[in-house]
């Protein structure tokens, strides 16, 4: 009878994956203040350029490597006009187009490189928090290893590495962001596992019998899981400007693959002296706005989702009115 009733207290201590998301998403309907306008303020900035990445055959007027349209040849550094409304570059490229599109190749690059790192690194903080032993020693030295080194370097060594074999696509971009965020979310989940496979719940799962992968996929994970959406927010800024730079140094993805922001800012570099402006204002005008978005989206859902940083909406308290005997 012991261990028939042990299995109920399980399941109800341990959150499913559906009151996860109940957990997640009630705090930030019921948060109020500065926290709120934050988040939604960088939800709207970063919901401008995932619409225009989405829509970018019909945002922007031309392909991000289009030169000519109906046979005439684009004017080379042309100022803002009606029919470009951010100029042209040195290339006879449209600015406009090369930012439009430019968004959805760094939304694209920042998307494959956090699902790649999270996947990775909650797996492997999994399997060292709650194994332990030997593995854990070697992940901990191995992510510590990696951590040392200051992100933009990392990324450009492997940018390199990755180059020669990958081409300079998105994939070789986003696969050099990848190795950069790996230990922070091996450092957040083996953290949290470490502590929470000694809660009651994990010994209740290991008294009726559930086996290692079990407890690690049912148990401890949708419990050290909550704080991978703010780092993530947070890290997609950080990746932005890493891409950015990246391109800058031309170690991003190359002009033909796809439009990036970082590119084309090295591109101006020549404009600047000459008094061209738009080609170098546009694109690092995206760089900044999107950097911006995320980071309030990060700060604000680290203020909503943090218990000791939340501010609740206080319900009104109505009274029921006073009796004769309670007056006298």
């Amino acid at each position: 009878m012991a261990v028939e009733g042990a299995e109920p207290a399980v399941r109800t201590v341990t959150p499913s994956y559906r009151r996860l998301a109940q957990r997640f998403v009630s705090p930030i309907t019921q948060t109020r203040g500065v926290a709120r306008w934050i988040l939604f303020a960088g939800l709207f900035i970063t919901g401008v350029f995932v619409v225009a990445a989405i829509f970018a055959p019909w945002v922007a007027h031309y392909g991000f490597a289009q030169k000519r349209a109906d046979g005439v040849s684009f004017p080379k550094r042309s100022a803002p006009s009606g029919e470009h409304p951010f100029g042209t570059n040195d290339q006879f490229y449209d600015v406009l187009s090369r930012v439009v599109w430019g968004s959805r190749t760094a939304l694209l690059v920042v998307l494959l490189s956090l699902v790649a790192s999270i996947i990775v690194g909650v797996l492997l903080g999994l399997l060292s928090g709650y194994l332990g032993g030997l593995l854990d020693r070697v992940l901990v030295l191995l992510m510590d290893a990696l951590f040392s080194f200051p992100s933009l370097l990392l990324a450009i060594v492997f940018a390199f590495l990755l180059s020669e074999r990958l081409g300079g696509g998105i994939l070789a971009a986003a696969l050099s962001l990848t190795v950069i965020y790996i230990p922070q979310y091996f450092r957040v989940v083996r953290n949290t596992t470490v502590t929470a496979r000694e809660a009651t719940y994990v010994e209740a799962a290991r008294s009726i019998g559930a086996g290692r992968w079990t407890i690690m996929r049912r148990y401890l994970l949708p419990n050290v899981v909550h704080s991978v959406p703010v780092v993530g927010t947070l890290n997609a800024a950080d990746a932005i400007g890493t891409l950015a730079a990246l391109g800058f140094l031309g170690l991003g993805i190359q002009p033909q693959d796809a439009a990036e922001w970082g590119y084309d800012l090295k591109r101006a570099l020549t404009d600047i002296s000459s008094g061209i402006w738009w080609t170098a204002v546009f694109p690092g005008l995206a760089i900044v706005l999107l950097v911006t978005g995320l980071t309030l989206v990060g700060e604000g859902l680290n203020e909503t989702i943090n218990p000791t940083l939340r501010r609740r909406r206080l319900l009104p308290v109505t009274l029921p009115p006073r009796t004769q005997d309670e007056r006298s």
